[in-house]
């Protein structure tokens, strides 16, 4: 307004301005007292909150305390001790501001009787305190950074998928300043400390630490539910009987084991796995069906894990049982083929009907058995035939003849020469230059039989020249090329259009036996 010229119009607006202020002072000290009760009101609800958390975190402790509970409760015990510390760690640090501001502003007020609240400034008005510590040193600053921190390490202390349900639940925040001429760049400190009287910034304060209490709740009730969020929930009850033995004879003693076994109708388990064949449906009312049909004899093994989606995770857990299979007499099973070979085991399995896999054995004149349960090594060493007999144990421990059948024997067929897996034929005179020595294979053959050649006789028809040799390799460990002096001359002067003969080549196999296996003849290429 434009300043009047007449000095009595000066006299009664400045009585104007007078009056208008003394009304704000008595407005302002009923703000001032509504501030302090508003202060002691929220510091009697935090002293509330900090109970309920120590309650809950309490029975956390005593969770992972119980029974068969402390693996799964453990990893969130740790987490709620953390949140804790870093609550009270927290509040501790406000507390601190608030006794600096106190201080800042003349001291504590002096009280009459234990009535009266004691932790108020003396001047409840003082702007300066709040102005000097919390906006021009700075002091705003770093609590804003410790609020935003304290933010950050709660949230990051639930599950990914809970951080984003409680994020906006959660009061401990910082929101930012708006802008306005006095506060042009929106600064969090001076637009929530600048000439803010010492009583509202204690307020404030106060409800700094209610947002932290209130914040430490949500965390610790979301990691309590979270440590039993895994818990399977049954809602039926079913009896099982489990045998002990898949089958027993006459005589014999029957257990089985009788329990309530627990489940989810509403739950649908998976096989994530699985072997010893068979095949399973879609779960019905929480239980999987499993069929197969009974192949082979004696006793399978069935495994697998069963995979169950919850809530907050997959459980896995595996499984496994056994059941033997009969047929309607004694049976062997060659797992070879038809016949016994001479010099390797010949694997064989074995069931009898009636009889548990353990009580069934062999018994083969003029051969060696070795094994258990249904699986034996038999080992020959003549050619022929072998009657093998199927032994059973009786209830009484005596042995009984349930089968048999005859084998015959024969010798593992003859190998096949060659060098550098090539048999006769064309081969680059460079690389049978480097070649060390003919060797035996075995080709389609079901058993794991190694063969050693032990003699050859070695010679050369050069493209042009006059036959060399032959000279004869002779060495029962394994008959080589570099060997013999001479023999490592003439593959030196290999070249194109030369001929190798190696022939009266002999091996030794498994059963001891020397054998001619032949000749080969090779037209060496460039």
């Amino acid at each position: 307004m434009s300043i009047p010229k007449e000095p009595r119009q000066i006299m009664i607006n400045l009585m104007y301005l007078v009056l208008t202020a003394l009304l704000a002072l008595n407005v302002s000290n009923e703000i001032l007292n509504a501030f302090r009760t508003l202060s002691s009101s929220i510091d009697k609800s935090n002293t509330s909150i900090d109970q309920k958390n120590s309650d809950i975190h309490a029975e956390i402790i005593a969770n992972e305390a119980a029974p068969g509970q402390a693996e799964k409760v453990h990893p969130f015990r740790v987490k709620a001790d953390e949140v804790v510390k870093q609550a009270d760690d927290m509040v501790k640090y406000l507390e601190d501001w608030k006794k600096r501001i106190v201080m800042e502003s003349g001291g504590y007020a002096p009280y009459k009787d234990d009535s009266e609240d004691t932790h108020f400034p003396d001047r409840l008005d003082n702007i300066d305190a709040t102005t000097s510590l919390l906006v021009e040193k700075k002091g705003g600053d770093t609590i804003k950074k410790r609020i935003e921190d304290l933010r950050t390490f709660m949230l990051s202390q639930v599950f990914e998928s809970d951080k984003a349900a409680i994020s906006p639940l959660m009061p401990l925040k910082i929101t930012n300043a708006k802008k306005n001429e006095h506060n042009p760049t929106g600064d969090w400190s001076i637009g929530n400390f600048e000439h803010m009287p010492a009583v509202a910034a204690l307020a404030l304060f106060s409800k700094y630490e209610n947002d932290v209490r209130a914040s430490e709740a949500l965390v610790m009730n979301k990691l309590f539910e979270e440590a039993h969020g895994k818990d399977l929930k049954f809602d039926t009850l079913a009896a099982v009987a489990i045998p002990k033995n898949s089958y027993v004879l006459e005589g014999d003693k029957v257990e089985a084991s009788l329990l309530l076994a627990a489940f989810n109708k509403q739950l649908k388990p998976t096989i994530a796995s699985m072997s010893g064949g068979g095949s399973t449906k879609p779960a019905v009312n929480g239980v999987i069906p499993w069929e197969t049909i009974a192949h082979g004899t004696g006793l399978q093994t069935v495994q697998g894990v069963i995979e169950l989606k919850t809530d907050k995770d997959v459980q896995r857990k595996p499984f496994k049982f056994e059941y033997m299979v009969g047929t309607t007499g004694a049976s062997m099973q060659l797992d070879k083929m038809n016949v016994f070979y001479i010099g390797v085991p010949n694997p064989v399995t074995v069931a009898a009907a009636g009889y548990s896999v353990e009580d069934v054995s062999l018994e083969i004149p003029g051969a060696v058995v070795t094994g258990e349960k249904g699986h034996y090594s038999i080992t020959v060493d003549k050619i022929g035939t072998v009657q093998v007999a199927i032994m059973a144990k009786t209830k009484e421990g005596s042995k009984k003849n349930v089968g048999g059948m005859p084998v015959r024997v024969k010798r593992i067929p003859d190998p096949v020469a060659k060098v550098g897996g090539k048999i006769s034929g064309s081969f680059p005179a460079a690389t049978f230059r480097v070649q060390i020595a003919p060797v035996a294979t075995l080709d389609n053959f079901d058993f794991d039989a190694k063969f050693k050649i032990t003699q050859f006789d070695f010679a050369v028809l050069p493209k042009g020249g006059d036959y060399q040799g032959p000279i004869t390799v002779k060495n029962g460990n394994g008959a080589r090329f570099t060997e013999n002096a001479s023999v490592m001359q003439m593959m030196g002067r290999l070249k194109a259009g030369d001929r190798v003969f190696i022939d009266n080549i002999k091996a030794i196999g498994p059963d001891g036996a020397s054998r001619s296996i032949g000749s080969l003849t090779y037209l060496l290429t460039n």
